[in-house]
């Protein structure tokens, strides 16, 4: 089954006994049992939900992992893997990382005895020395944020196999329409639900898929006790929103190659950072391994008055801290999304006071390019 219709018709649900083409909000805490040692199969909603359990079916499908698990946050995703290293394990990270994720590293992984060496994840040669003996998994975002630097992923879990490392690709970014890790040899898949798969900006949410059930067991072990698990209504608006992944993605992406192409050509920036370009030093990875480019576009003004003075015109295009949704954001990584990332770190990745990130929405690409316009000027 193609991407798309999995996207519309997700786990199916050809067992409903009323027919309906929507998937049941069970807004329900627990779940009677018909009498002792036997059950419907849903006890209590930290464990199972049955309109969390569909959500997690497609997410699966669509990714090519044998199960998803759905958390309330993207980070609740991230701090789950977390769980499954110890005192003086070892993780090789990508260099240029959301803010969230450095910031969870840095302190709660920290503060638990994990260490995490960041390194170019591009450069196999970077990866290989990272390696020590403690070093248990390689943790990629690809693209990165903000800066949009790509990493060969199958190049990644080849290096992951001969080291018995776990390969954690975190693939908000492109989505399971555009890329699929798993396929490329990736054990775990991590979202940021709230940003393209919902769509919509209106819920917060987060995945893990797995390739693999024992990790996954492990994994829904560490939800069940710690707790963050999917609300049965946020399901149920990743559900829906779901439904249009592949049409949105597709203009997403329409939008951005356009747009970038117009920012290479403004006076007032300086560079643009968007994986399409045909000057992007990794295209060709991403042509191997991704059926598209993405909708999220990084560029650096020639001031800091100029970038300044951008988030405050733009009219159209809404200054806010996120991405994904149908509406364009524009966000200033250097006091949003990495204000917690030390000053030496992020001036070490380029992220300084021009550096603005676009995350392209899907209105026409005439009405952003003018809204753009006058907020360069």
């Amino acid at each position: 089954m193609e991407t798309g219709t999995i996207c519309v018709h997700g786990a199916k649900n050809d067992s409903s006994p009323t027919g309906a083409i929507t998937v049941p909000i069970y807004q329900a805490a627990t779940f009677s049992h018909p009498g002792p040692g036997r059950s419907t199969g849903y006890d209590y909603s930290r464990t199972q939900n049955p309109t969390r359990e569909y959500l997690e079916k497609t997410v699966a499908n669509l990714e090519g992992g044998c199960g998803a698990i759905a958390f309330s946050t993207g980070m609740a995703a991230e701090t789950a893997f977390l769980d499954l290293f110890g005192p003086g394990d070892h993780i090789v990270a990508s260099d240029d990382l959301y803010g969230g994720t450095i910031r969870l590293f840095e302190n709660t992984a920290a503060r638990h005895g994990i260490n995490v060496d960041y390194v170019d994840t591009g450069s196999v040669k970077d990866i290989e020395n990272a390696i020590k003996p403690a070093t248990k998994a390689l943790f990629i975002e690809t693209p990165t944020n903000p800066m949009m630097k790509v990493t060969d992923i199958a190049a990644a879990a080849d290096i992951a196999k001969k080291n018995s490392l776990m390969l954690i690709v975190d693939n908000t970014f492109l989505t399971p329409y555009f890329q699929k890790p798993i396929s490329l040899g990736a054990d775990i898949v991590i979202h940021s639900g709230t940003k393209y798969l919902c769509g919509h900006n209106d819920t917060l949410a987060g995945f893990i898929v797995c390739a693999d059930s024992r990790l996954e067991e492990k994994l829904r072990f560490i939800q069940k006790t710690t707790g963050a698990c999917l609300s049965p209504f946020d399901s149920y608006l990743l559900i829906r929103g779901i439904k249009t992944l592949a049409l949105r993605m597709e203009k997403h992406e329409e939008n951005a190659n356009v747009i970038a192409e117009w920012l290479c050509a403004h006076p007032r920036v300086k560079k643009v950072y968007y994986p399409g370009l045909a000057d992007h030093p990794a295209i060709e990875v991403t042509k191997r391994q991704s059926s598209g480019f993405g909708g999220m576009i990084s560029f650096r003004m020639d001031s800091k008055r100029s970038a300044v003075r951008a988030l405050e015109k733009v009219q159209l295009i809404k200054f806010a801290e996120s991405l994904g949704g149908v509406e364009t954001l524009i966000t200033y990584p250097l006091t949003q999304t990495h204000s917690d990332v030390s000053k030496e770190k992020r001036e070490q990745g380029g992220i300084d006071e021009c550096l603005l990130r676009l995350s392209v929405g899907i209105e026409d690409s005439s009405d952003i390019i003018e809204d753009l316009n006058q907020a360069l000027k």
